[in-house]
């Protein structure tokens, strides 16, 4: 290359990978590994009529209780109708709504909890009472006791969970928002003036907001479980919406028909695990403690 000369540019496709490339951490297989579980299990559910080899719902019950088959991969229920294609519209389902209930739990606990922080004084003294009262409480039987109250259906169970599951949010945020809150820039910015919703919108909470995206992550999976358990004991999902956890309770009787079960719950098992193993991926990726060079 001659004196003076610039070198080539990499071309904008090249370049970005490069980058993507540079930035990924090394190590981080977890991340790499619930990437593609979760991708995979959302790409699912979003094809589930294109994939789905017969309907979800229509009884026949010529072929009920066959066992795993080229004509039925996963075999049949007790209606006859087909556990695969069942289990790839329940992912339009159960994923769905896991993902909307951590998401509004995560708006309502967050703006809570960093209101609280930010104030403080008697603000947060009120609204970290009513989190104990909701915290007091077990998750799963407050959950129970809000569903059977309202009604069964799936939106009286989501509507549920996220009672439930906001207050640990506000801790979460509230925390977060008392250590961001007390560092020298956030200090210079109160110093100078800035209105403290600026204060708080645009230098604490992007510096909080980490360990609530590992959390929210983490939870996704844990709101699985429980969007299934509250359809397993019947408060969920109403037949015959094929919910994994319904799927799975109408084989609690049945061992002989093992597939009948055992399918949609390797299906919960699959997608919890895509999750936490992400959640873990983020921890090491937005935690500069744990970032390798």
């Amino acid at each position: 290359m001659a004196d003076g000369a610039q070198p080539l540019a990499v071309p904008g496709a090249l370049g970005g990978l490069a980058v993507a490339r540079k930035a990924w951490p090394r190590g981080n297989t977890a991340l790499l590994v619930g990437a593609v579980v979760v991708g995979a299990w959302l790409l699912v559910a979003v094809a589930a009529p294109l994939l789905a080899p017969q309907s979800p719902v229509d009884l026949d019950v010529m072929n009920r209780l066959e066992p795993p088959s080229l004509q039925h991969l996963f075999g049949t229920d007790e209606a006859g109708r087909d556990i695969f294609s069942r289990i790839l519209y329940g992912a339009r389902i159960t994923i769905p709504t896991a993902l909307g209930v951590i998401a509004i739990a995560t708006l309502v606990g967050g703006a809570v909890g960093a209101v609280a922080g930010y104030a403080g004084g008697r603000v947060d003294e009120v609204l970290m009472r009513v989190v104990d009262v909701v915290l007091a409480f077990p998750s799963i039987l407050l959950a129970m006791a809000i569903t059977a109250a309202l009604g069964l259906g799936l939106r009286h169970a989501m509507l549920a969970m996220i009672l439930v599951w906001w207050p640990e949010f506000s801790r979460l945020v509230r925390g977060q928002v008392l250590v961001v809150g007390a560092n020298d820039f956030v200090l210079a910015a109160r110093a100078l003036g800035v209105p403290a919703h600026r204060v708080l919108l645009c230098h604490v909470l992007p510096n909080a907001f980490p360990p609530v995206v590992v959390k929210s992550t983490l939870d996704i999976g844990n709101a699985i479980i429980l969007t299934a358990a509250l359809s397993f004991i019947g408060l969920g999902a109403v037949p015959p919406d094929p919910e994994w956890g319904a799927m799975i309770a109408a084989g609690r009787t049945k061992f002989e028909y093992w597939w009948v079960a055992t399918f949609p719950g390797l299906a919960i098992l699959s997608v919890v695990l895509g999750f936490n193993f992400l959640g873990d991926g983020l921890q090491d990726l937005l935690n500069p403690r744990l970032r390798r060079d």
